[in-house]
């Protein structure tokens, strides 16, 4: 209620202003009008009395005042129509001060209403940081989250003959539930057939089994997983795990990217847009993180009030185009996960027939490596130490990604 008391007080106040202006331009024009007639008359009398003294020759008096003459009559003229036009137009005067009233008043409100927010309270940033906090307080559970959305779906095409292998793979698993290659197989497998309960499930039995050995980007794929699961929501037991990646590797960019996610669904776009515009930056243009945040981070920046932000232009390098990017906005996070794993494939494919430059191989190795598939990243790894062995620059760029993806050297 208070803004809407300063509000009418100052839109009234700018029609005010606007009457007074209209008023006071007639009044100093009939001012001005007059005091000129008054010193025309006084200068005729001085003329007079100076004709009378001898001062003032006739003939010279006679054009002082013929001119003295045409000033009168222009002034009375000027305050002829000064007088009209403060007279005729009082009903005028009226009506071209409500109209700036209606127009300042009305055109205001109308505005106010198109693009502000009516009926809603002030929000200064400490209540907006407190309502954040209380979302991510209050937010639903993991298993809240995955029942409202119903059973997995299961691709259509499956190969039979991979169900099965999956369904030994279970039976396998449920007799060694502390084996834990066979957990990350398991883990993997879900994962790759949209059964992402299951999938974090295995992967929550494989961080217990591998206790304190458990590293980052097992962390981060138990996050996505659940995430995933959840049909892109992070619950509070998805930020566990997110908390517990970037506790063991605060530059892991998978966790980066999902806290991101995180702070966006509760309210604080300024995080998002740190933890995403560094990983933008960072790249490379391929990686399985960069097309989701090229997509959204312009609309974070705007909330986040990063008005100067500019989204760079797409590196000329194998990745996402700009139609792939276009297309992820108009994916669930499983389909978006799935376009993601072909562009990696796709590479995969192209440089195992086509081979390519040591930076490609890299892409290639870290890309599996945030993925979670270190064992497809295996033979990758060894095909590019043997066809760079002679190349001890390009060998090194391979063995540095090969360290970032967690393989061993």
């Amino acid at each position: 209620m208070t803004f809407w008391i300063f509000a009418i007080a100052l839109a009234g106040l700018a029609a005010l202003m606007l009457l007074l202006a209209l008023l006071r331009g007639k009044g100093e024009a009939a001012v001005a009008a007059d005091s000129d007639l008054g010193v025309y008359r006084d200068q005729l009398h001085e003329v007079e009395k100076d004709v009378a003294r001898g001062l003032l020759p006739e003939a010279e008096a006679k054009r002082v005042r013929v001119e003295i003459s045409r000033r009168v009559l222009e002034a009375d003229r000027a305050l002829a129509r000064a007088g009209d036009g403060a007279r005729a137009p009082r009903a005028l005067t009226f009506a071209a001060g409500a109209a700036a009233v209606l127009i300042v008043v009305g055109g205001a409100a109308l505005i106010y209403a198109r693009i502000g927010a009516p009926g809603y309270p002030d929000l200064p940033l400490r209540a907006r940081l407190a309502m954040a906090e209380d979302l991510r307080a209050d937010r639903p559970a993991q298993a809240d989250a995955e029942e409202t959305l119903g059973p997995p779906v299961l691709p259509p095409d499956v190969d039979p003959d991979y169900l099965k292998l999956i369904e030994q793979l279970r039976a396998v698993v449920a007799e060694r539930p502390n084996d834990a290659q066979g957990l990350a197989l398991l883990a993997r497998h879900e994962a790759a057939l949209g059964n992402f309960s299951a999938a974090h499930g295995a992967q929550a039995r494989l961080v217990d089994v591998k206790g304190a050995d458990a590293t980052a980007q097992d962390f981060a794929n138990l996050a996505e997983m659940r995430i995933l699961a959840a049909g892109g929501y992070v619950s509070p037991e998805a930020e566990t795990a997110l908390t517990q990646a970037l506790s063991r590797d605060p530059r892991n960019p998978i966790a980066r990217y999902y806290s991101g996610q995180l702070f966006a669904q509760i309210g604080r776009p300024d995080l998002t847009f740190r933890f995403w515009q560094a990983l933008l930056a960072e790249g490379p243009a391929d990686a399985p993180w960069i097309a989701p945040i090229r997509m959204q981070i312009e609309e974070i920046a705007f909330r986040a009030g990063q008005h100067n932000f500019v989204l760079p232009p797409v590196e000329d390098q194998p990745g996402p185009s700009a139609g792939d990017i276009e297309a992820a906005g108009q994916m669930t996070a499983e389909e978006r996960m799935e376009m993601i794993r072909g562009m990696v494939g796709g590479l995969a494919e192209r440089l195992a027939t086509e081979g390519g430059p040591a930076s490609d191989w890299a892409r290639l190795i870290r890309a599996y490596g945030v993925l979670g598939e270190a064992e497809t990243a295996a033979p990758m790894l060894e095909e590019a130490r043997a066809a760079f062995a002679d190349d001890p620059a390009g060998l090194a760029e391979i063995e540095a990604a090969a360290s970032d993806a967690g393989l061993a050297p």
